[in-house]
């Protein structure tokens, strides 16, 4: 019994700690110097949540950038179900997935005459890509543009605005919040 004594507070003790105090000052040490990345990354417009930086949606009216394709459950860029398609290379069903793909982009796109970039037919691991390269949209630019009655080089402007480089250029590549040149296309639109 005189064993069972220090081991019952030590446990309640390293309870206490570990399941409550660290938790808390994490906690309290997150909302105070990265407020904005620990409450999701929100994309505000006035006082509506309109998305976050870090998940993609699903849009696909012509007069809008399309993400890479989300294969998780139930719809497009539920981050509820994320996960891959994990089809494998060999499997006909992928091959199938692919060929639809790049024939609804070709007709979506007419304008379009080089390939169609492998981020537009290919599902991420996680489904829930917010960004493209900037060369896969810009091959979308003629349709977007078209679409919206604006011109190819406003367009143009409008993603070099929203395309973030790499902190050290080696390091990454560039790349373009689909979610946020989205938004600010539609604030094009609606001053």
């Amino acid at each position: 019994m005189a064993m069972l004594r220090p081991a019952i507070l030590l446990f309640i003790l390293l309870a206490a700690i570990t399941g409550g105090l660290y938790p808390l000052v994490t906690t309290a040490l997150g909302q105070w110097l990265f407020h904005d990345r620990a409450n999701g990354s929100l994309i505000m417009q006035g006082s509506e949540v309109r998305g976050s930086r870090l998940i993609g949606q699903n849009f696909t009216g012509a007069g809008y950038f399309q993400g890479r394709p989300s294969a998780t459950a139930e719809s497009p860029y539920n981050p509820m179900a994320s996960g891959g398609s994990n089809l494998a290379g060999s499997n006909p069903a992928l091959d199938s997935a692919v060929t639809e793909r790049v024939t609804a982009l070709r007709a979506a796109n007419p304008q379009a005459t080089a390939a169609v970039p492998v981020e537009l037919i290919t599902a991420s691991a996680s489904g829930l890509d917010y960004s493209l390269t900037p060369g896969a949209v810009a091959w979308q630019i003629p349709r977007v543009a078209q679409a919206r009655g604006l011109t190819p080089a406003q367009v143009s402007e409008l993603v070099a605005k929203h395309t973030q480089k790499p902190l050290v250029g080696f390091l990454g590549m560039p790349i373009v919040n689909i979610v946020e040149v989205n938004l600010a296309l539609d604030a094009l639109r609606n001053p």
